[in-house]
């Protein structure tokens, strides 16, 4: 009997395939799954047909449900933007020993500006409001 290289696996002792494992393109996932959707189809026939293993078609099937085998969906890795870090325009002036007492009690947050004014902050203050609060004290 002569075996192909094209058909020949590696495999373990175990029997396990070794080696690189088989890139599918999102339209041949697709493409096998809609085969699976045929009346009267069997996900194991059409795993056995496509040499794959039924449990990575069961897979496939869960992403197609899912809405990512859709080729116009968004790429799996979005890109990533640059950011730049810079130094903060408000540097707040080192804690005092009063300020850290109320913090730790109560969720209180004393904020001491670089310019000499003071901000109180109770927990679940709203952030912009905060933000413009800072923007006008810096300024005077």
């Amino acid at each position: 009997m002569d075996v192909s290289a094209e058909t020949a696996v590696a495999t373990d002792a175990l029997g396990r395939r070794t080696g690189p494992r088989r890139q599918h393109t999102l339209e041949e996932k697709l493409r096998i799954v809609q085969e699976t959707h045929v009346r009267g189809a069997s996900v194991a026939t059409v795993a056995q047909r496509h040499n794959l293993n039924p449990n990575q078609v069961f897979a496939w099937r869960q992403l197609y449900r899912r809405g990512l085998l859709d080729p116009k969906a968004p790429q799996e890795n979005p890109r990533l933007l640059p950011v730049k870090i810079s130094t903060p325009t408000v540097v707040p002036r080192q804690a005092t020993e009063r300020s850290l007492r109320r913090q730790s009690s109560g969720g209180l947050i004393e904020i001491e500006l670089a310019n000499g004014h003071r901000i109180h902050v109770q927990a679940g203050v709203d952030a912009q409001l905060l933000q413009r609060v800072i923007a006008v004290l810096v300024r005077q």
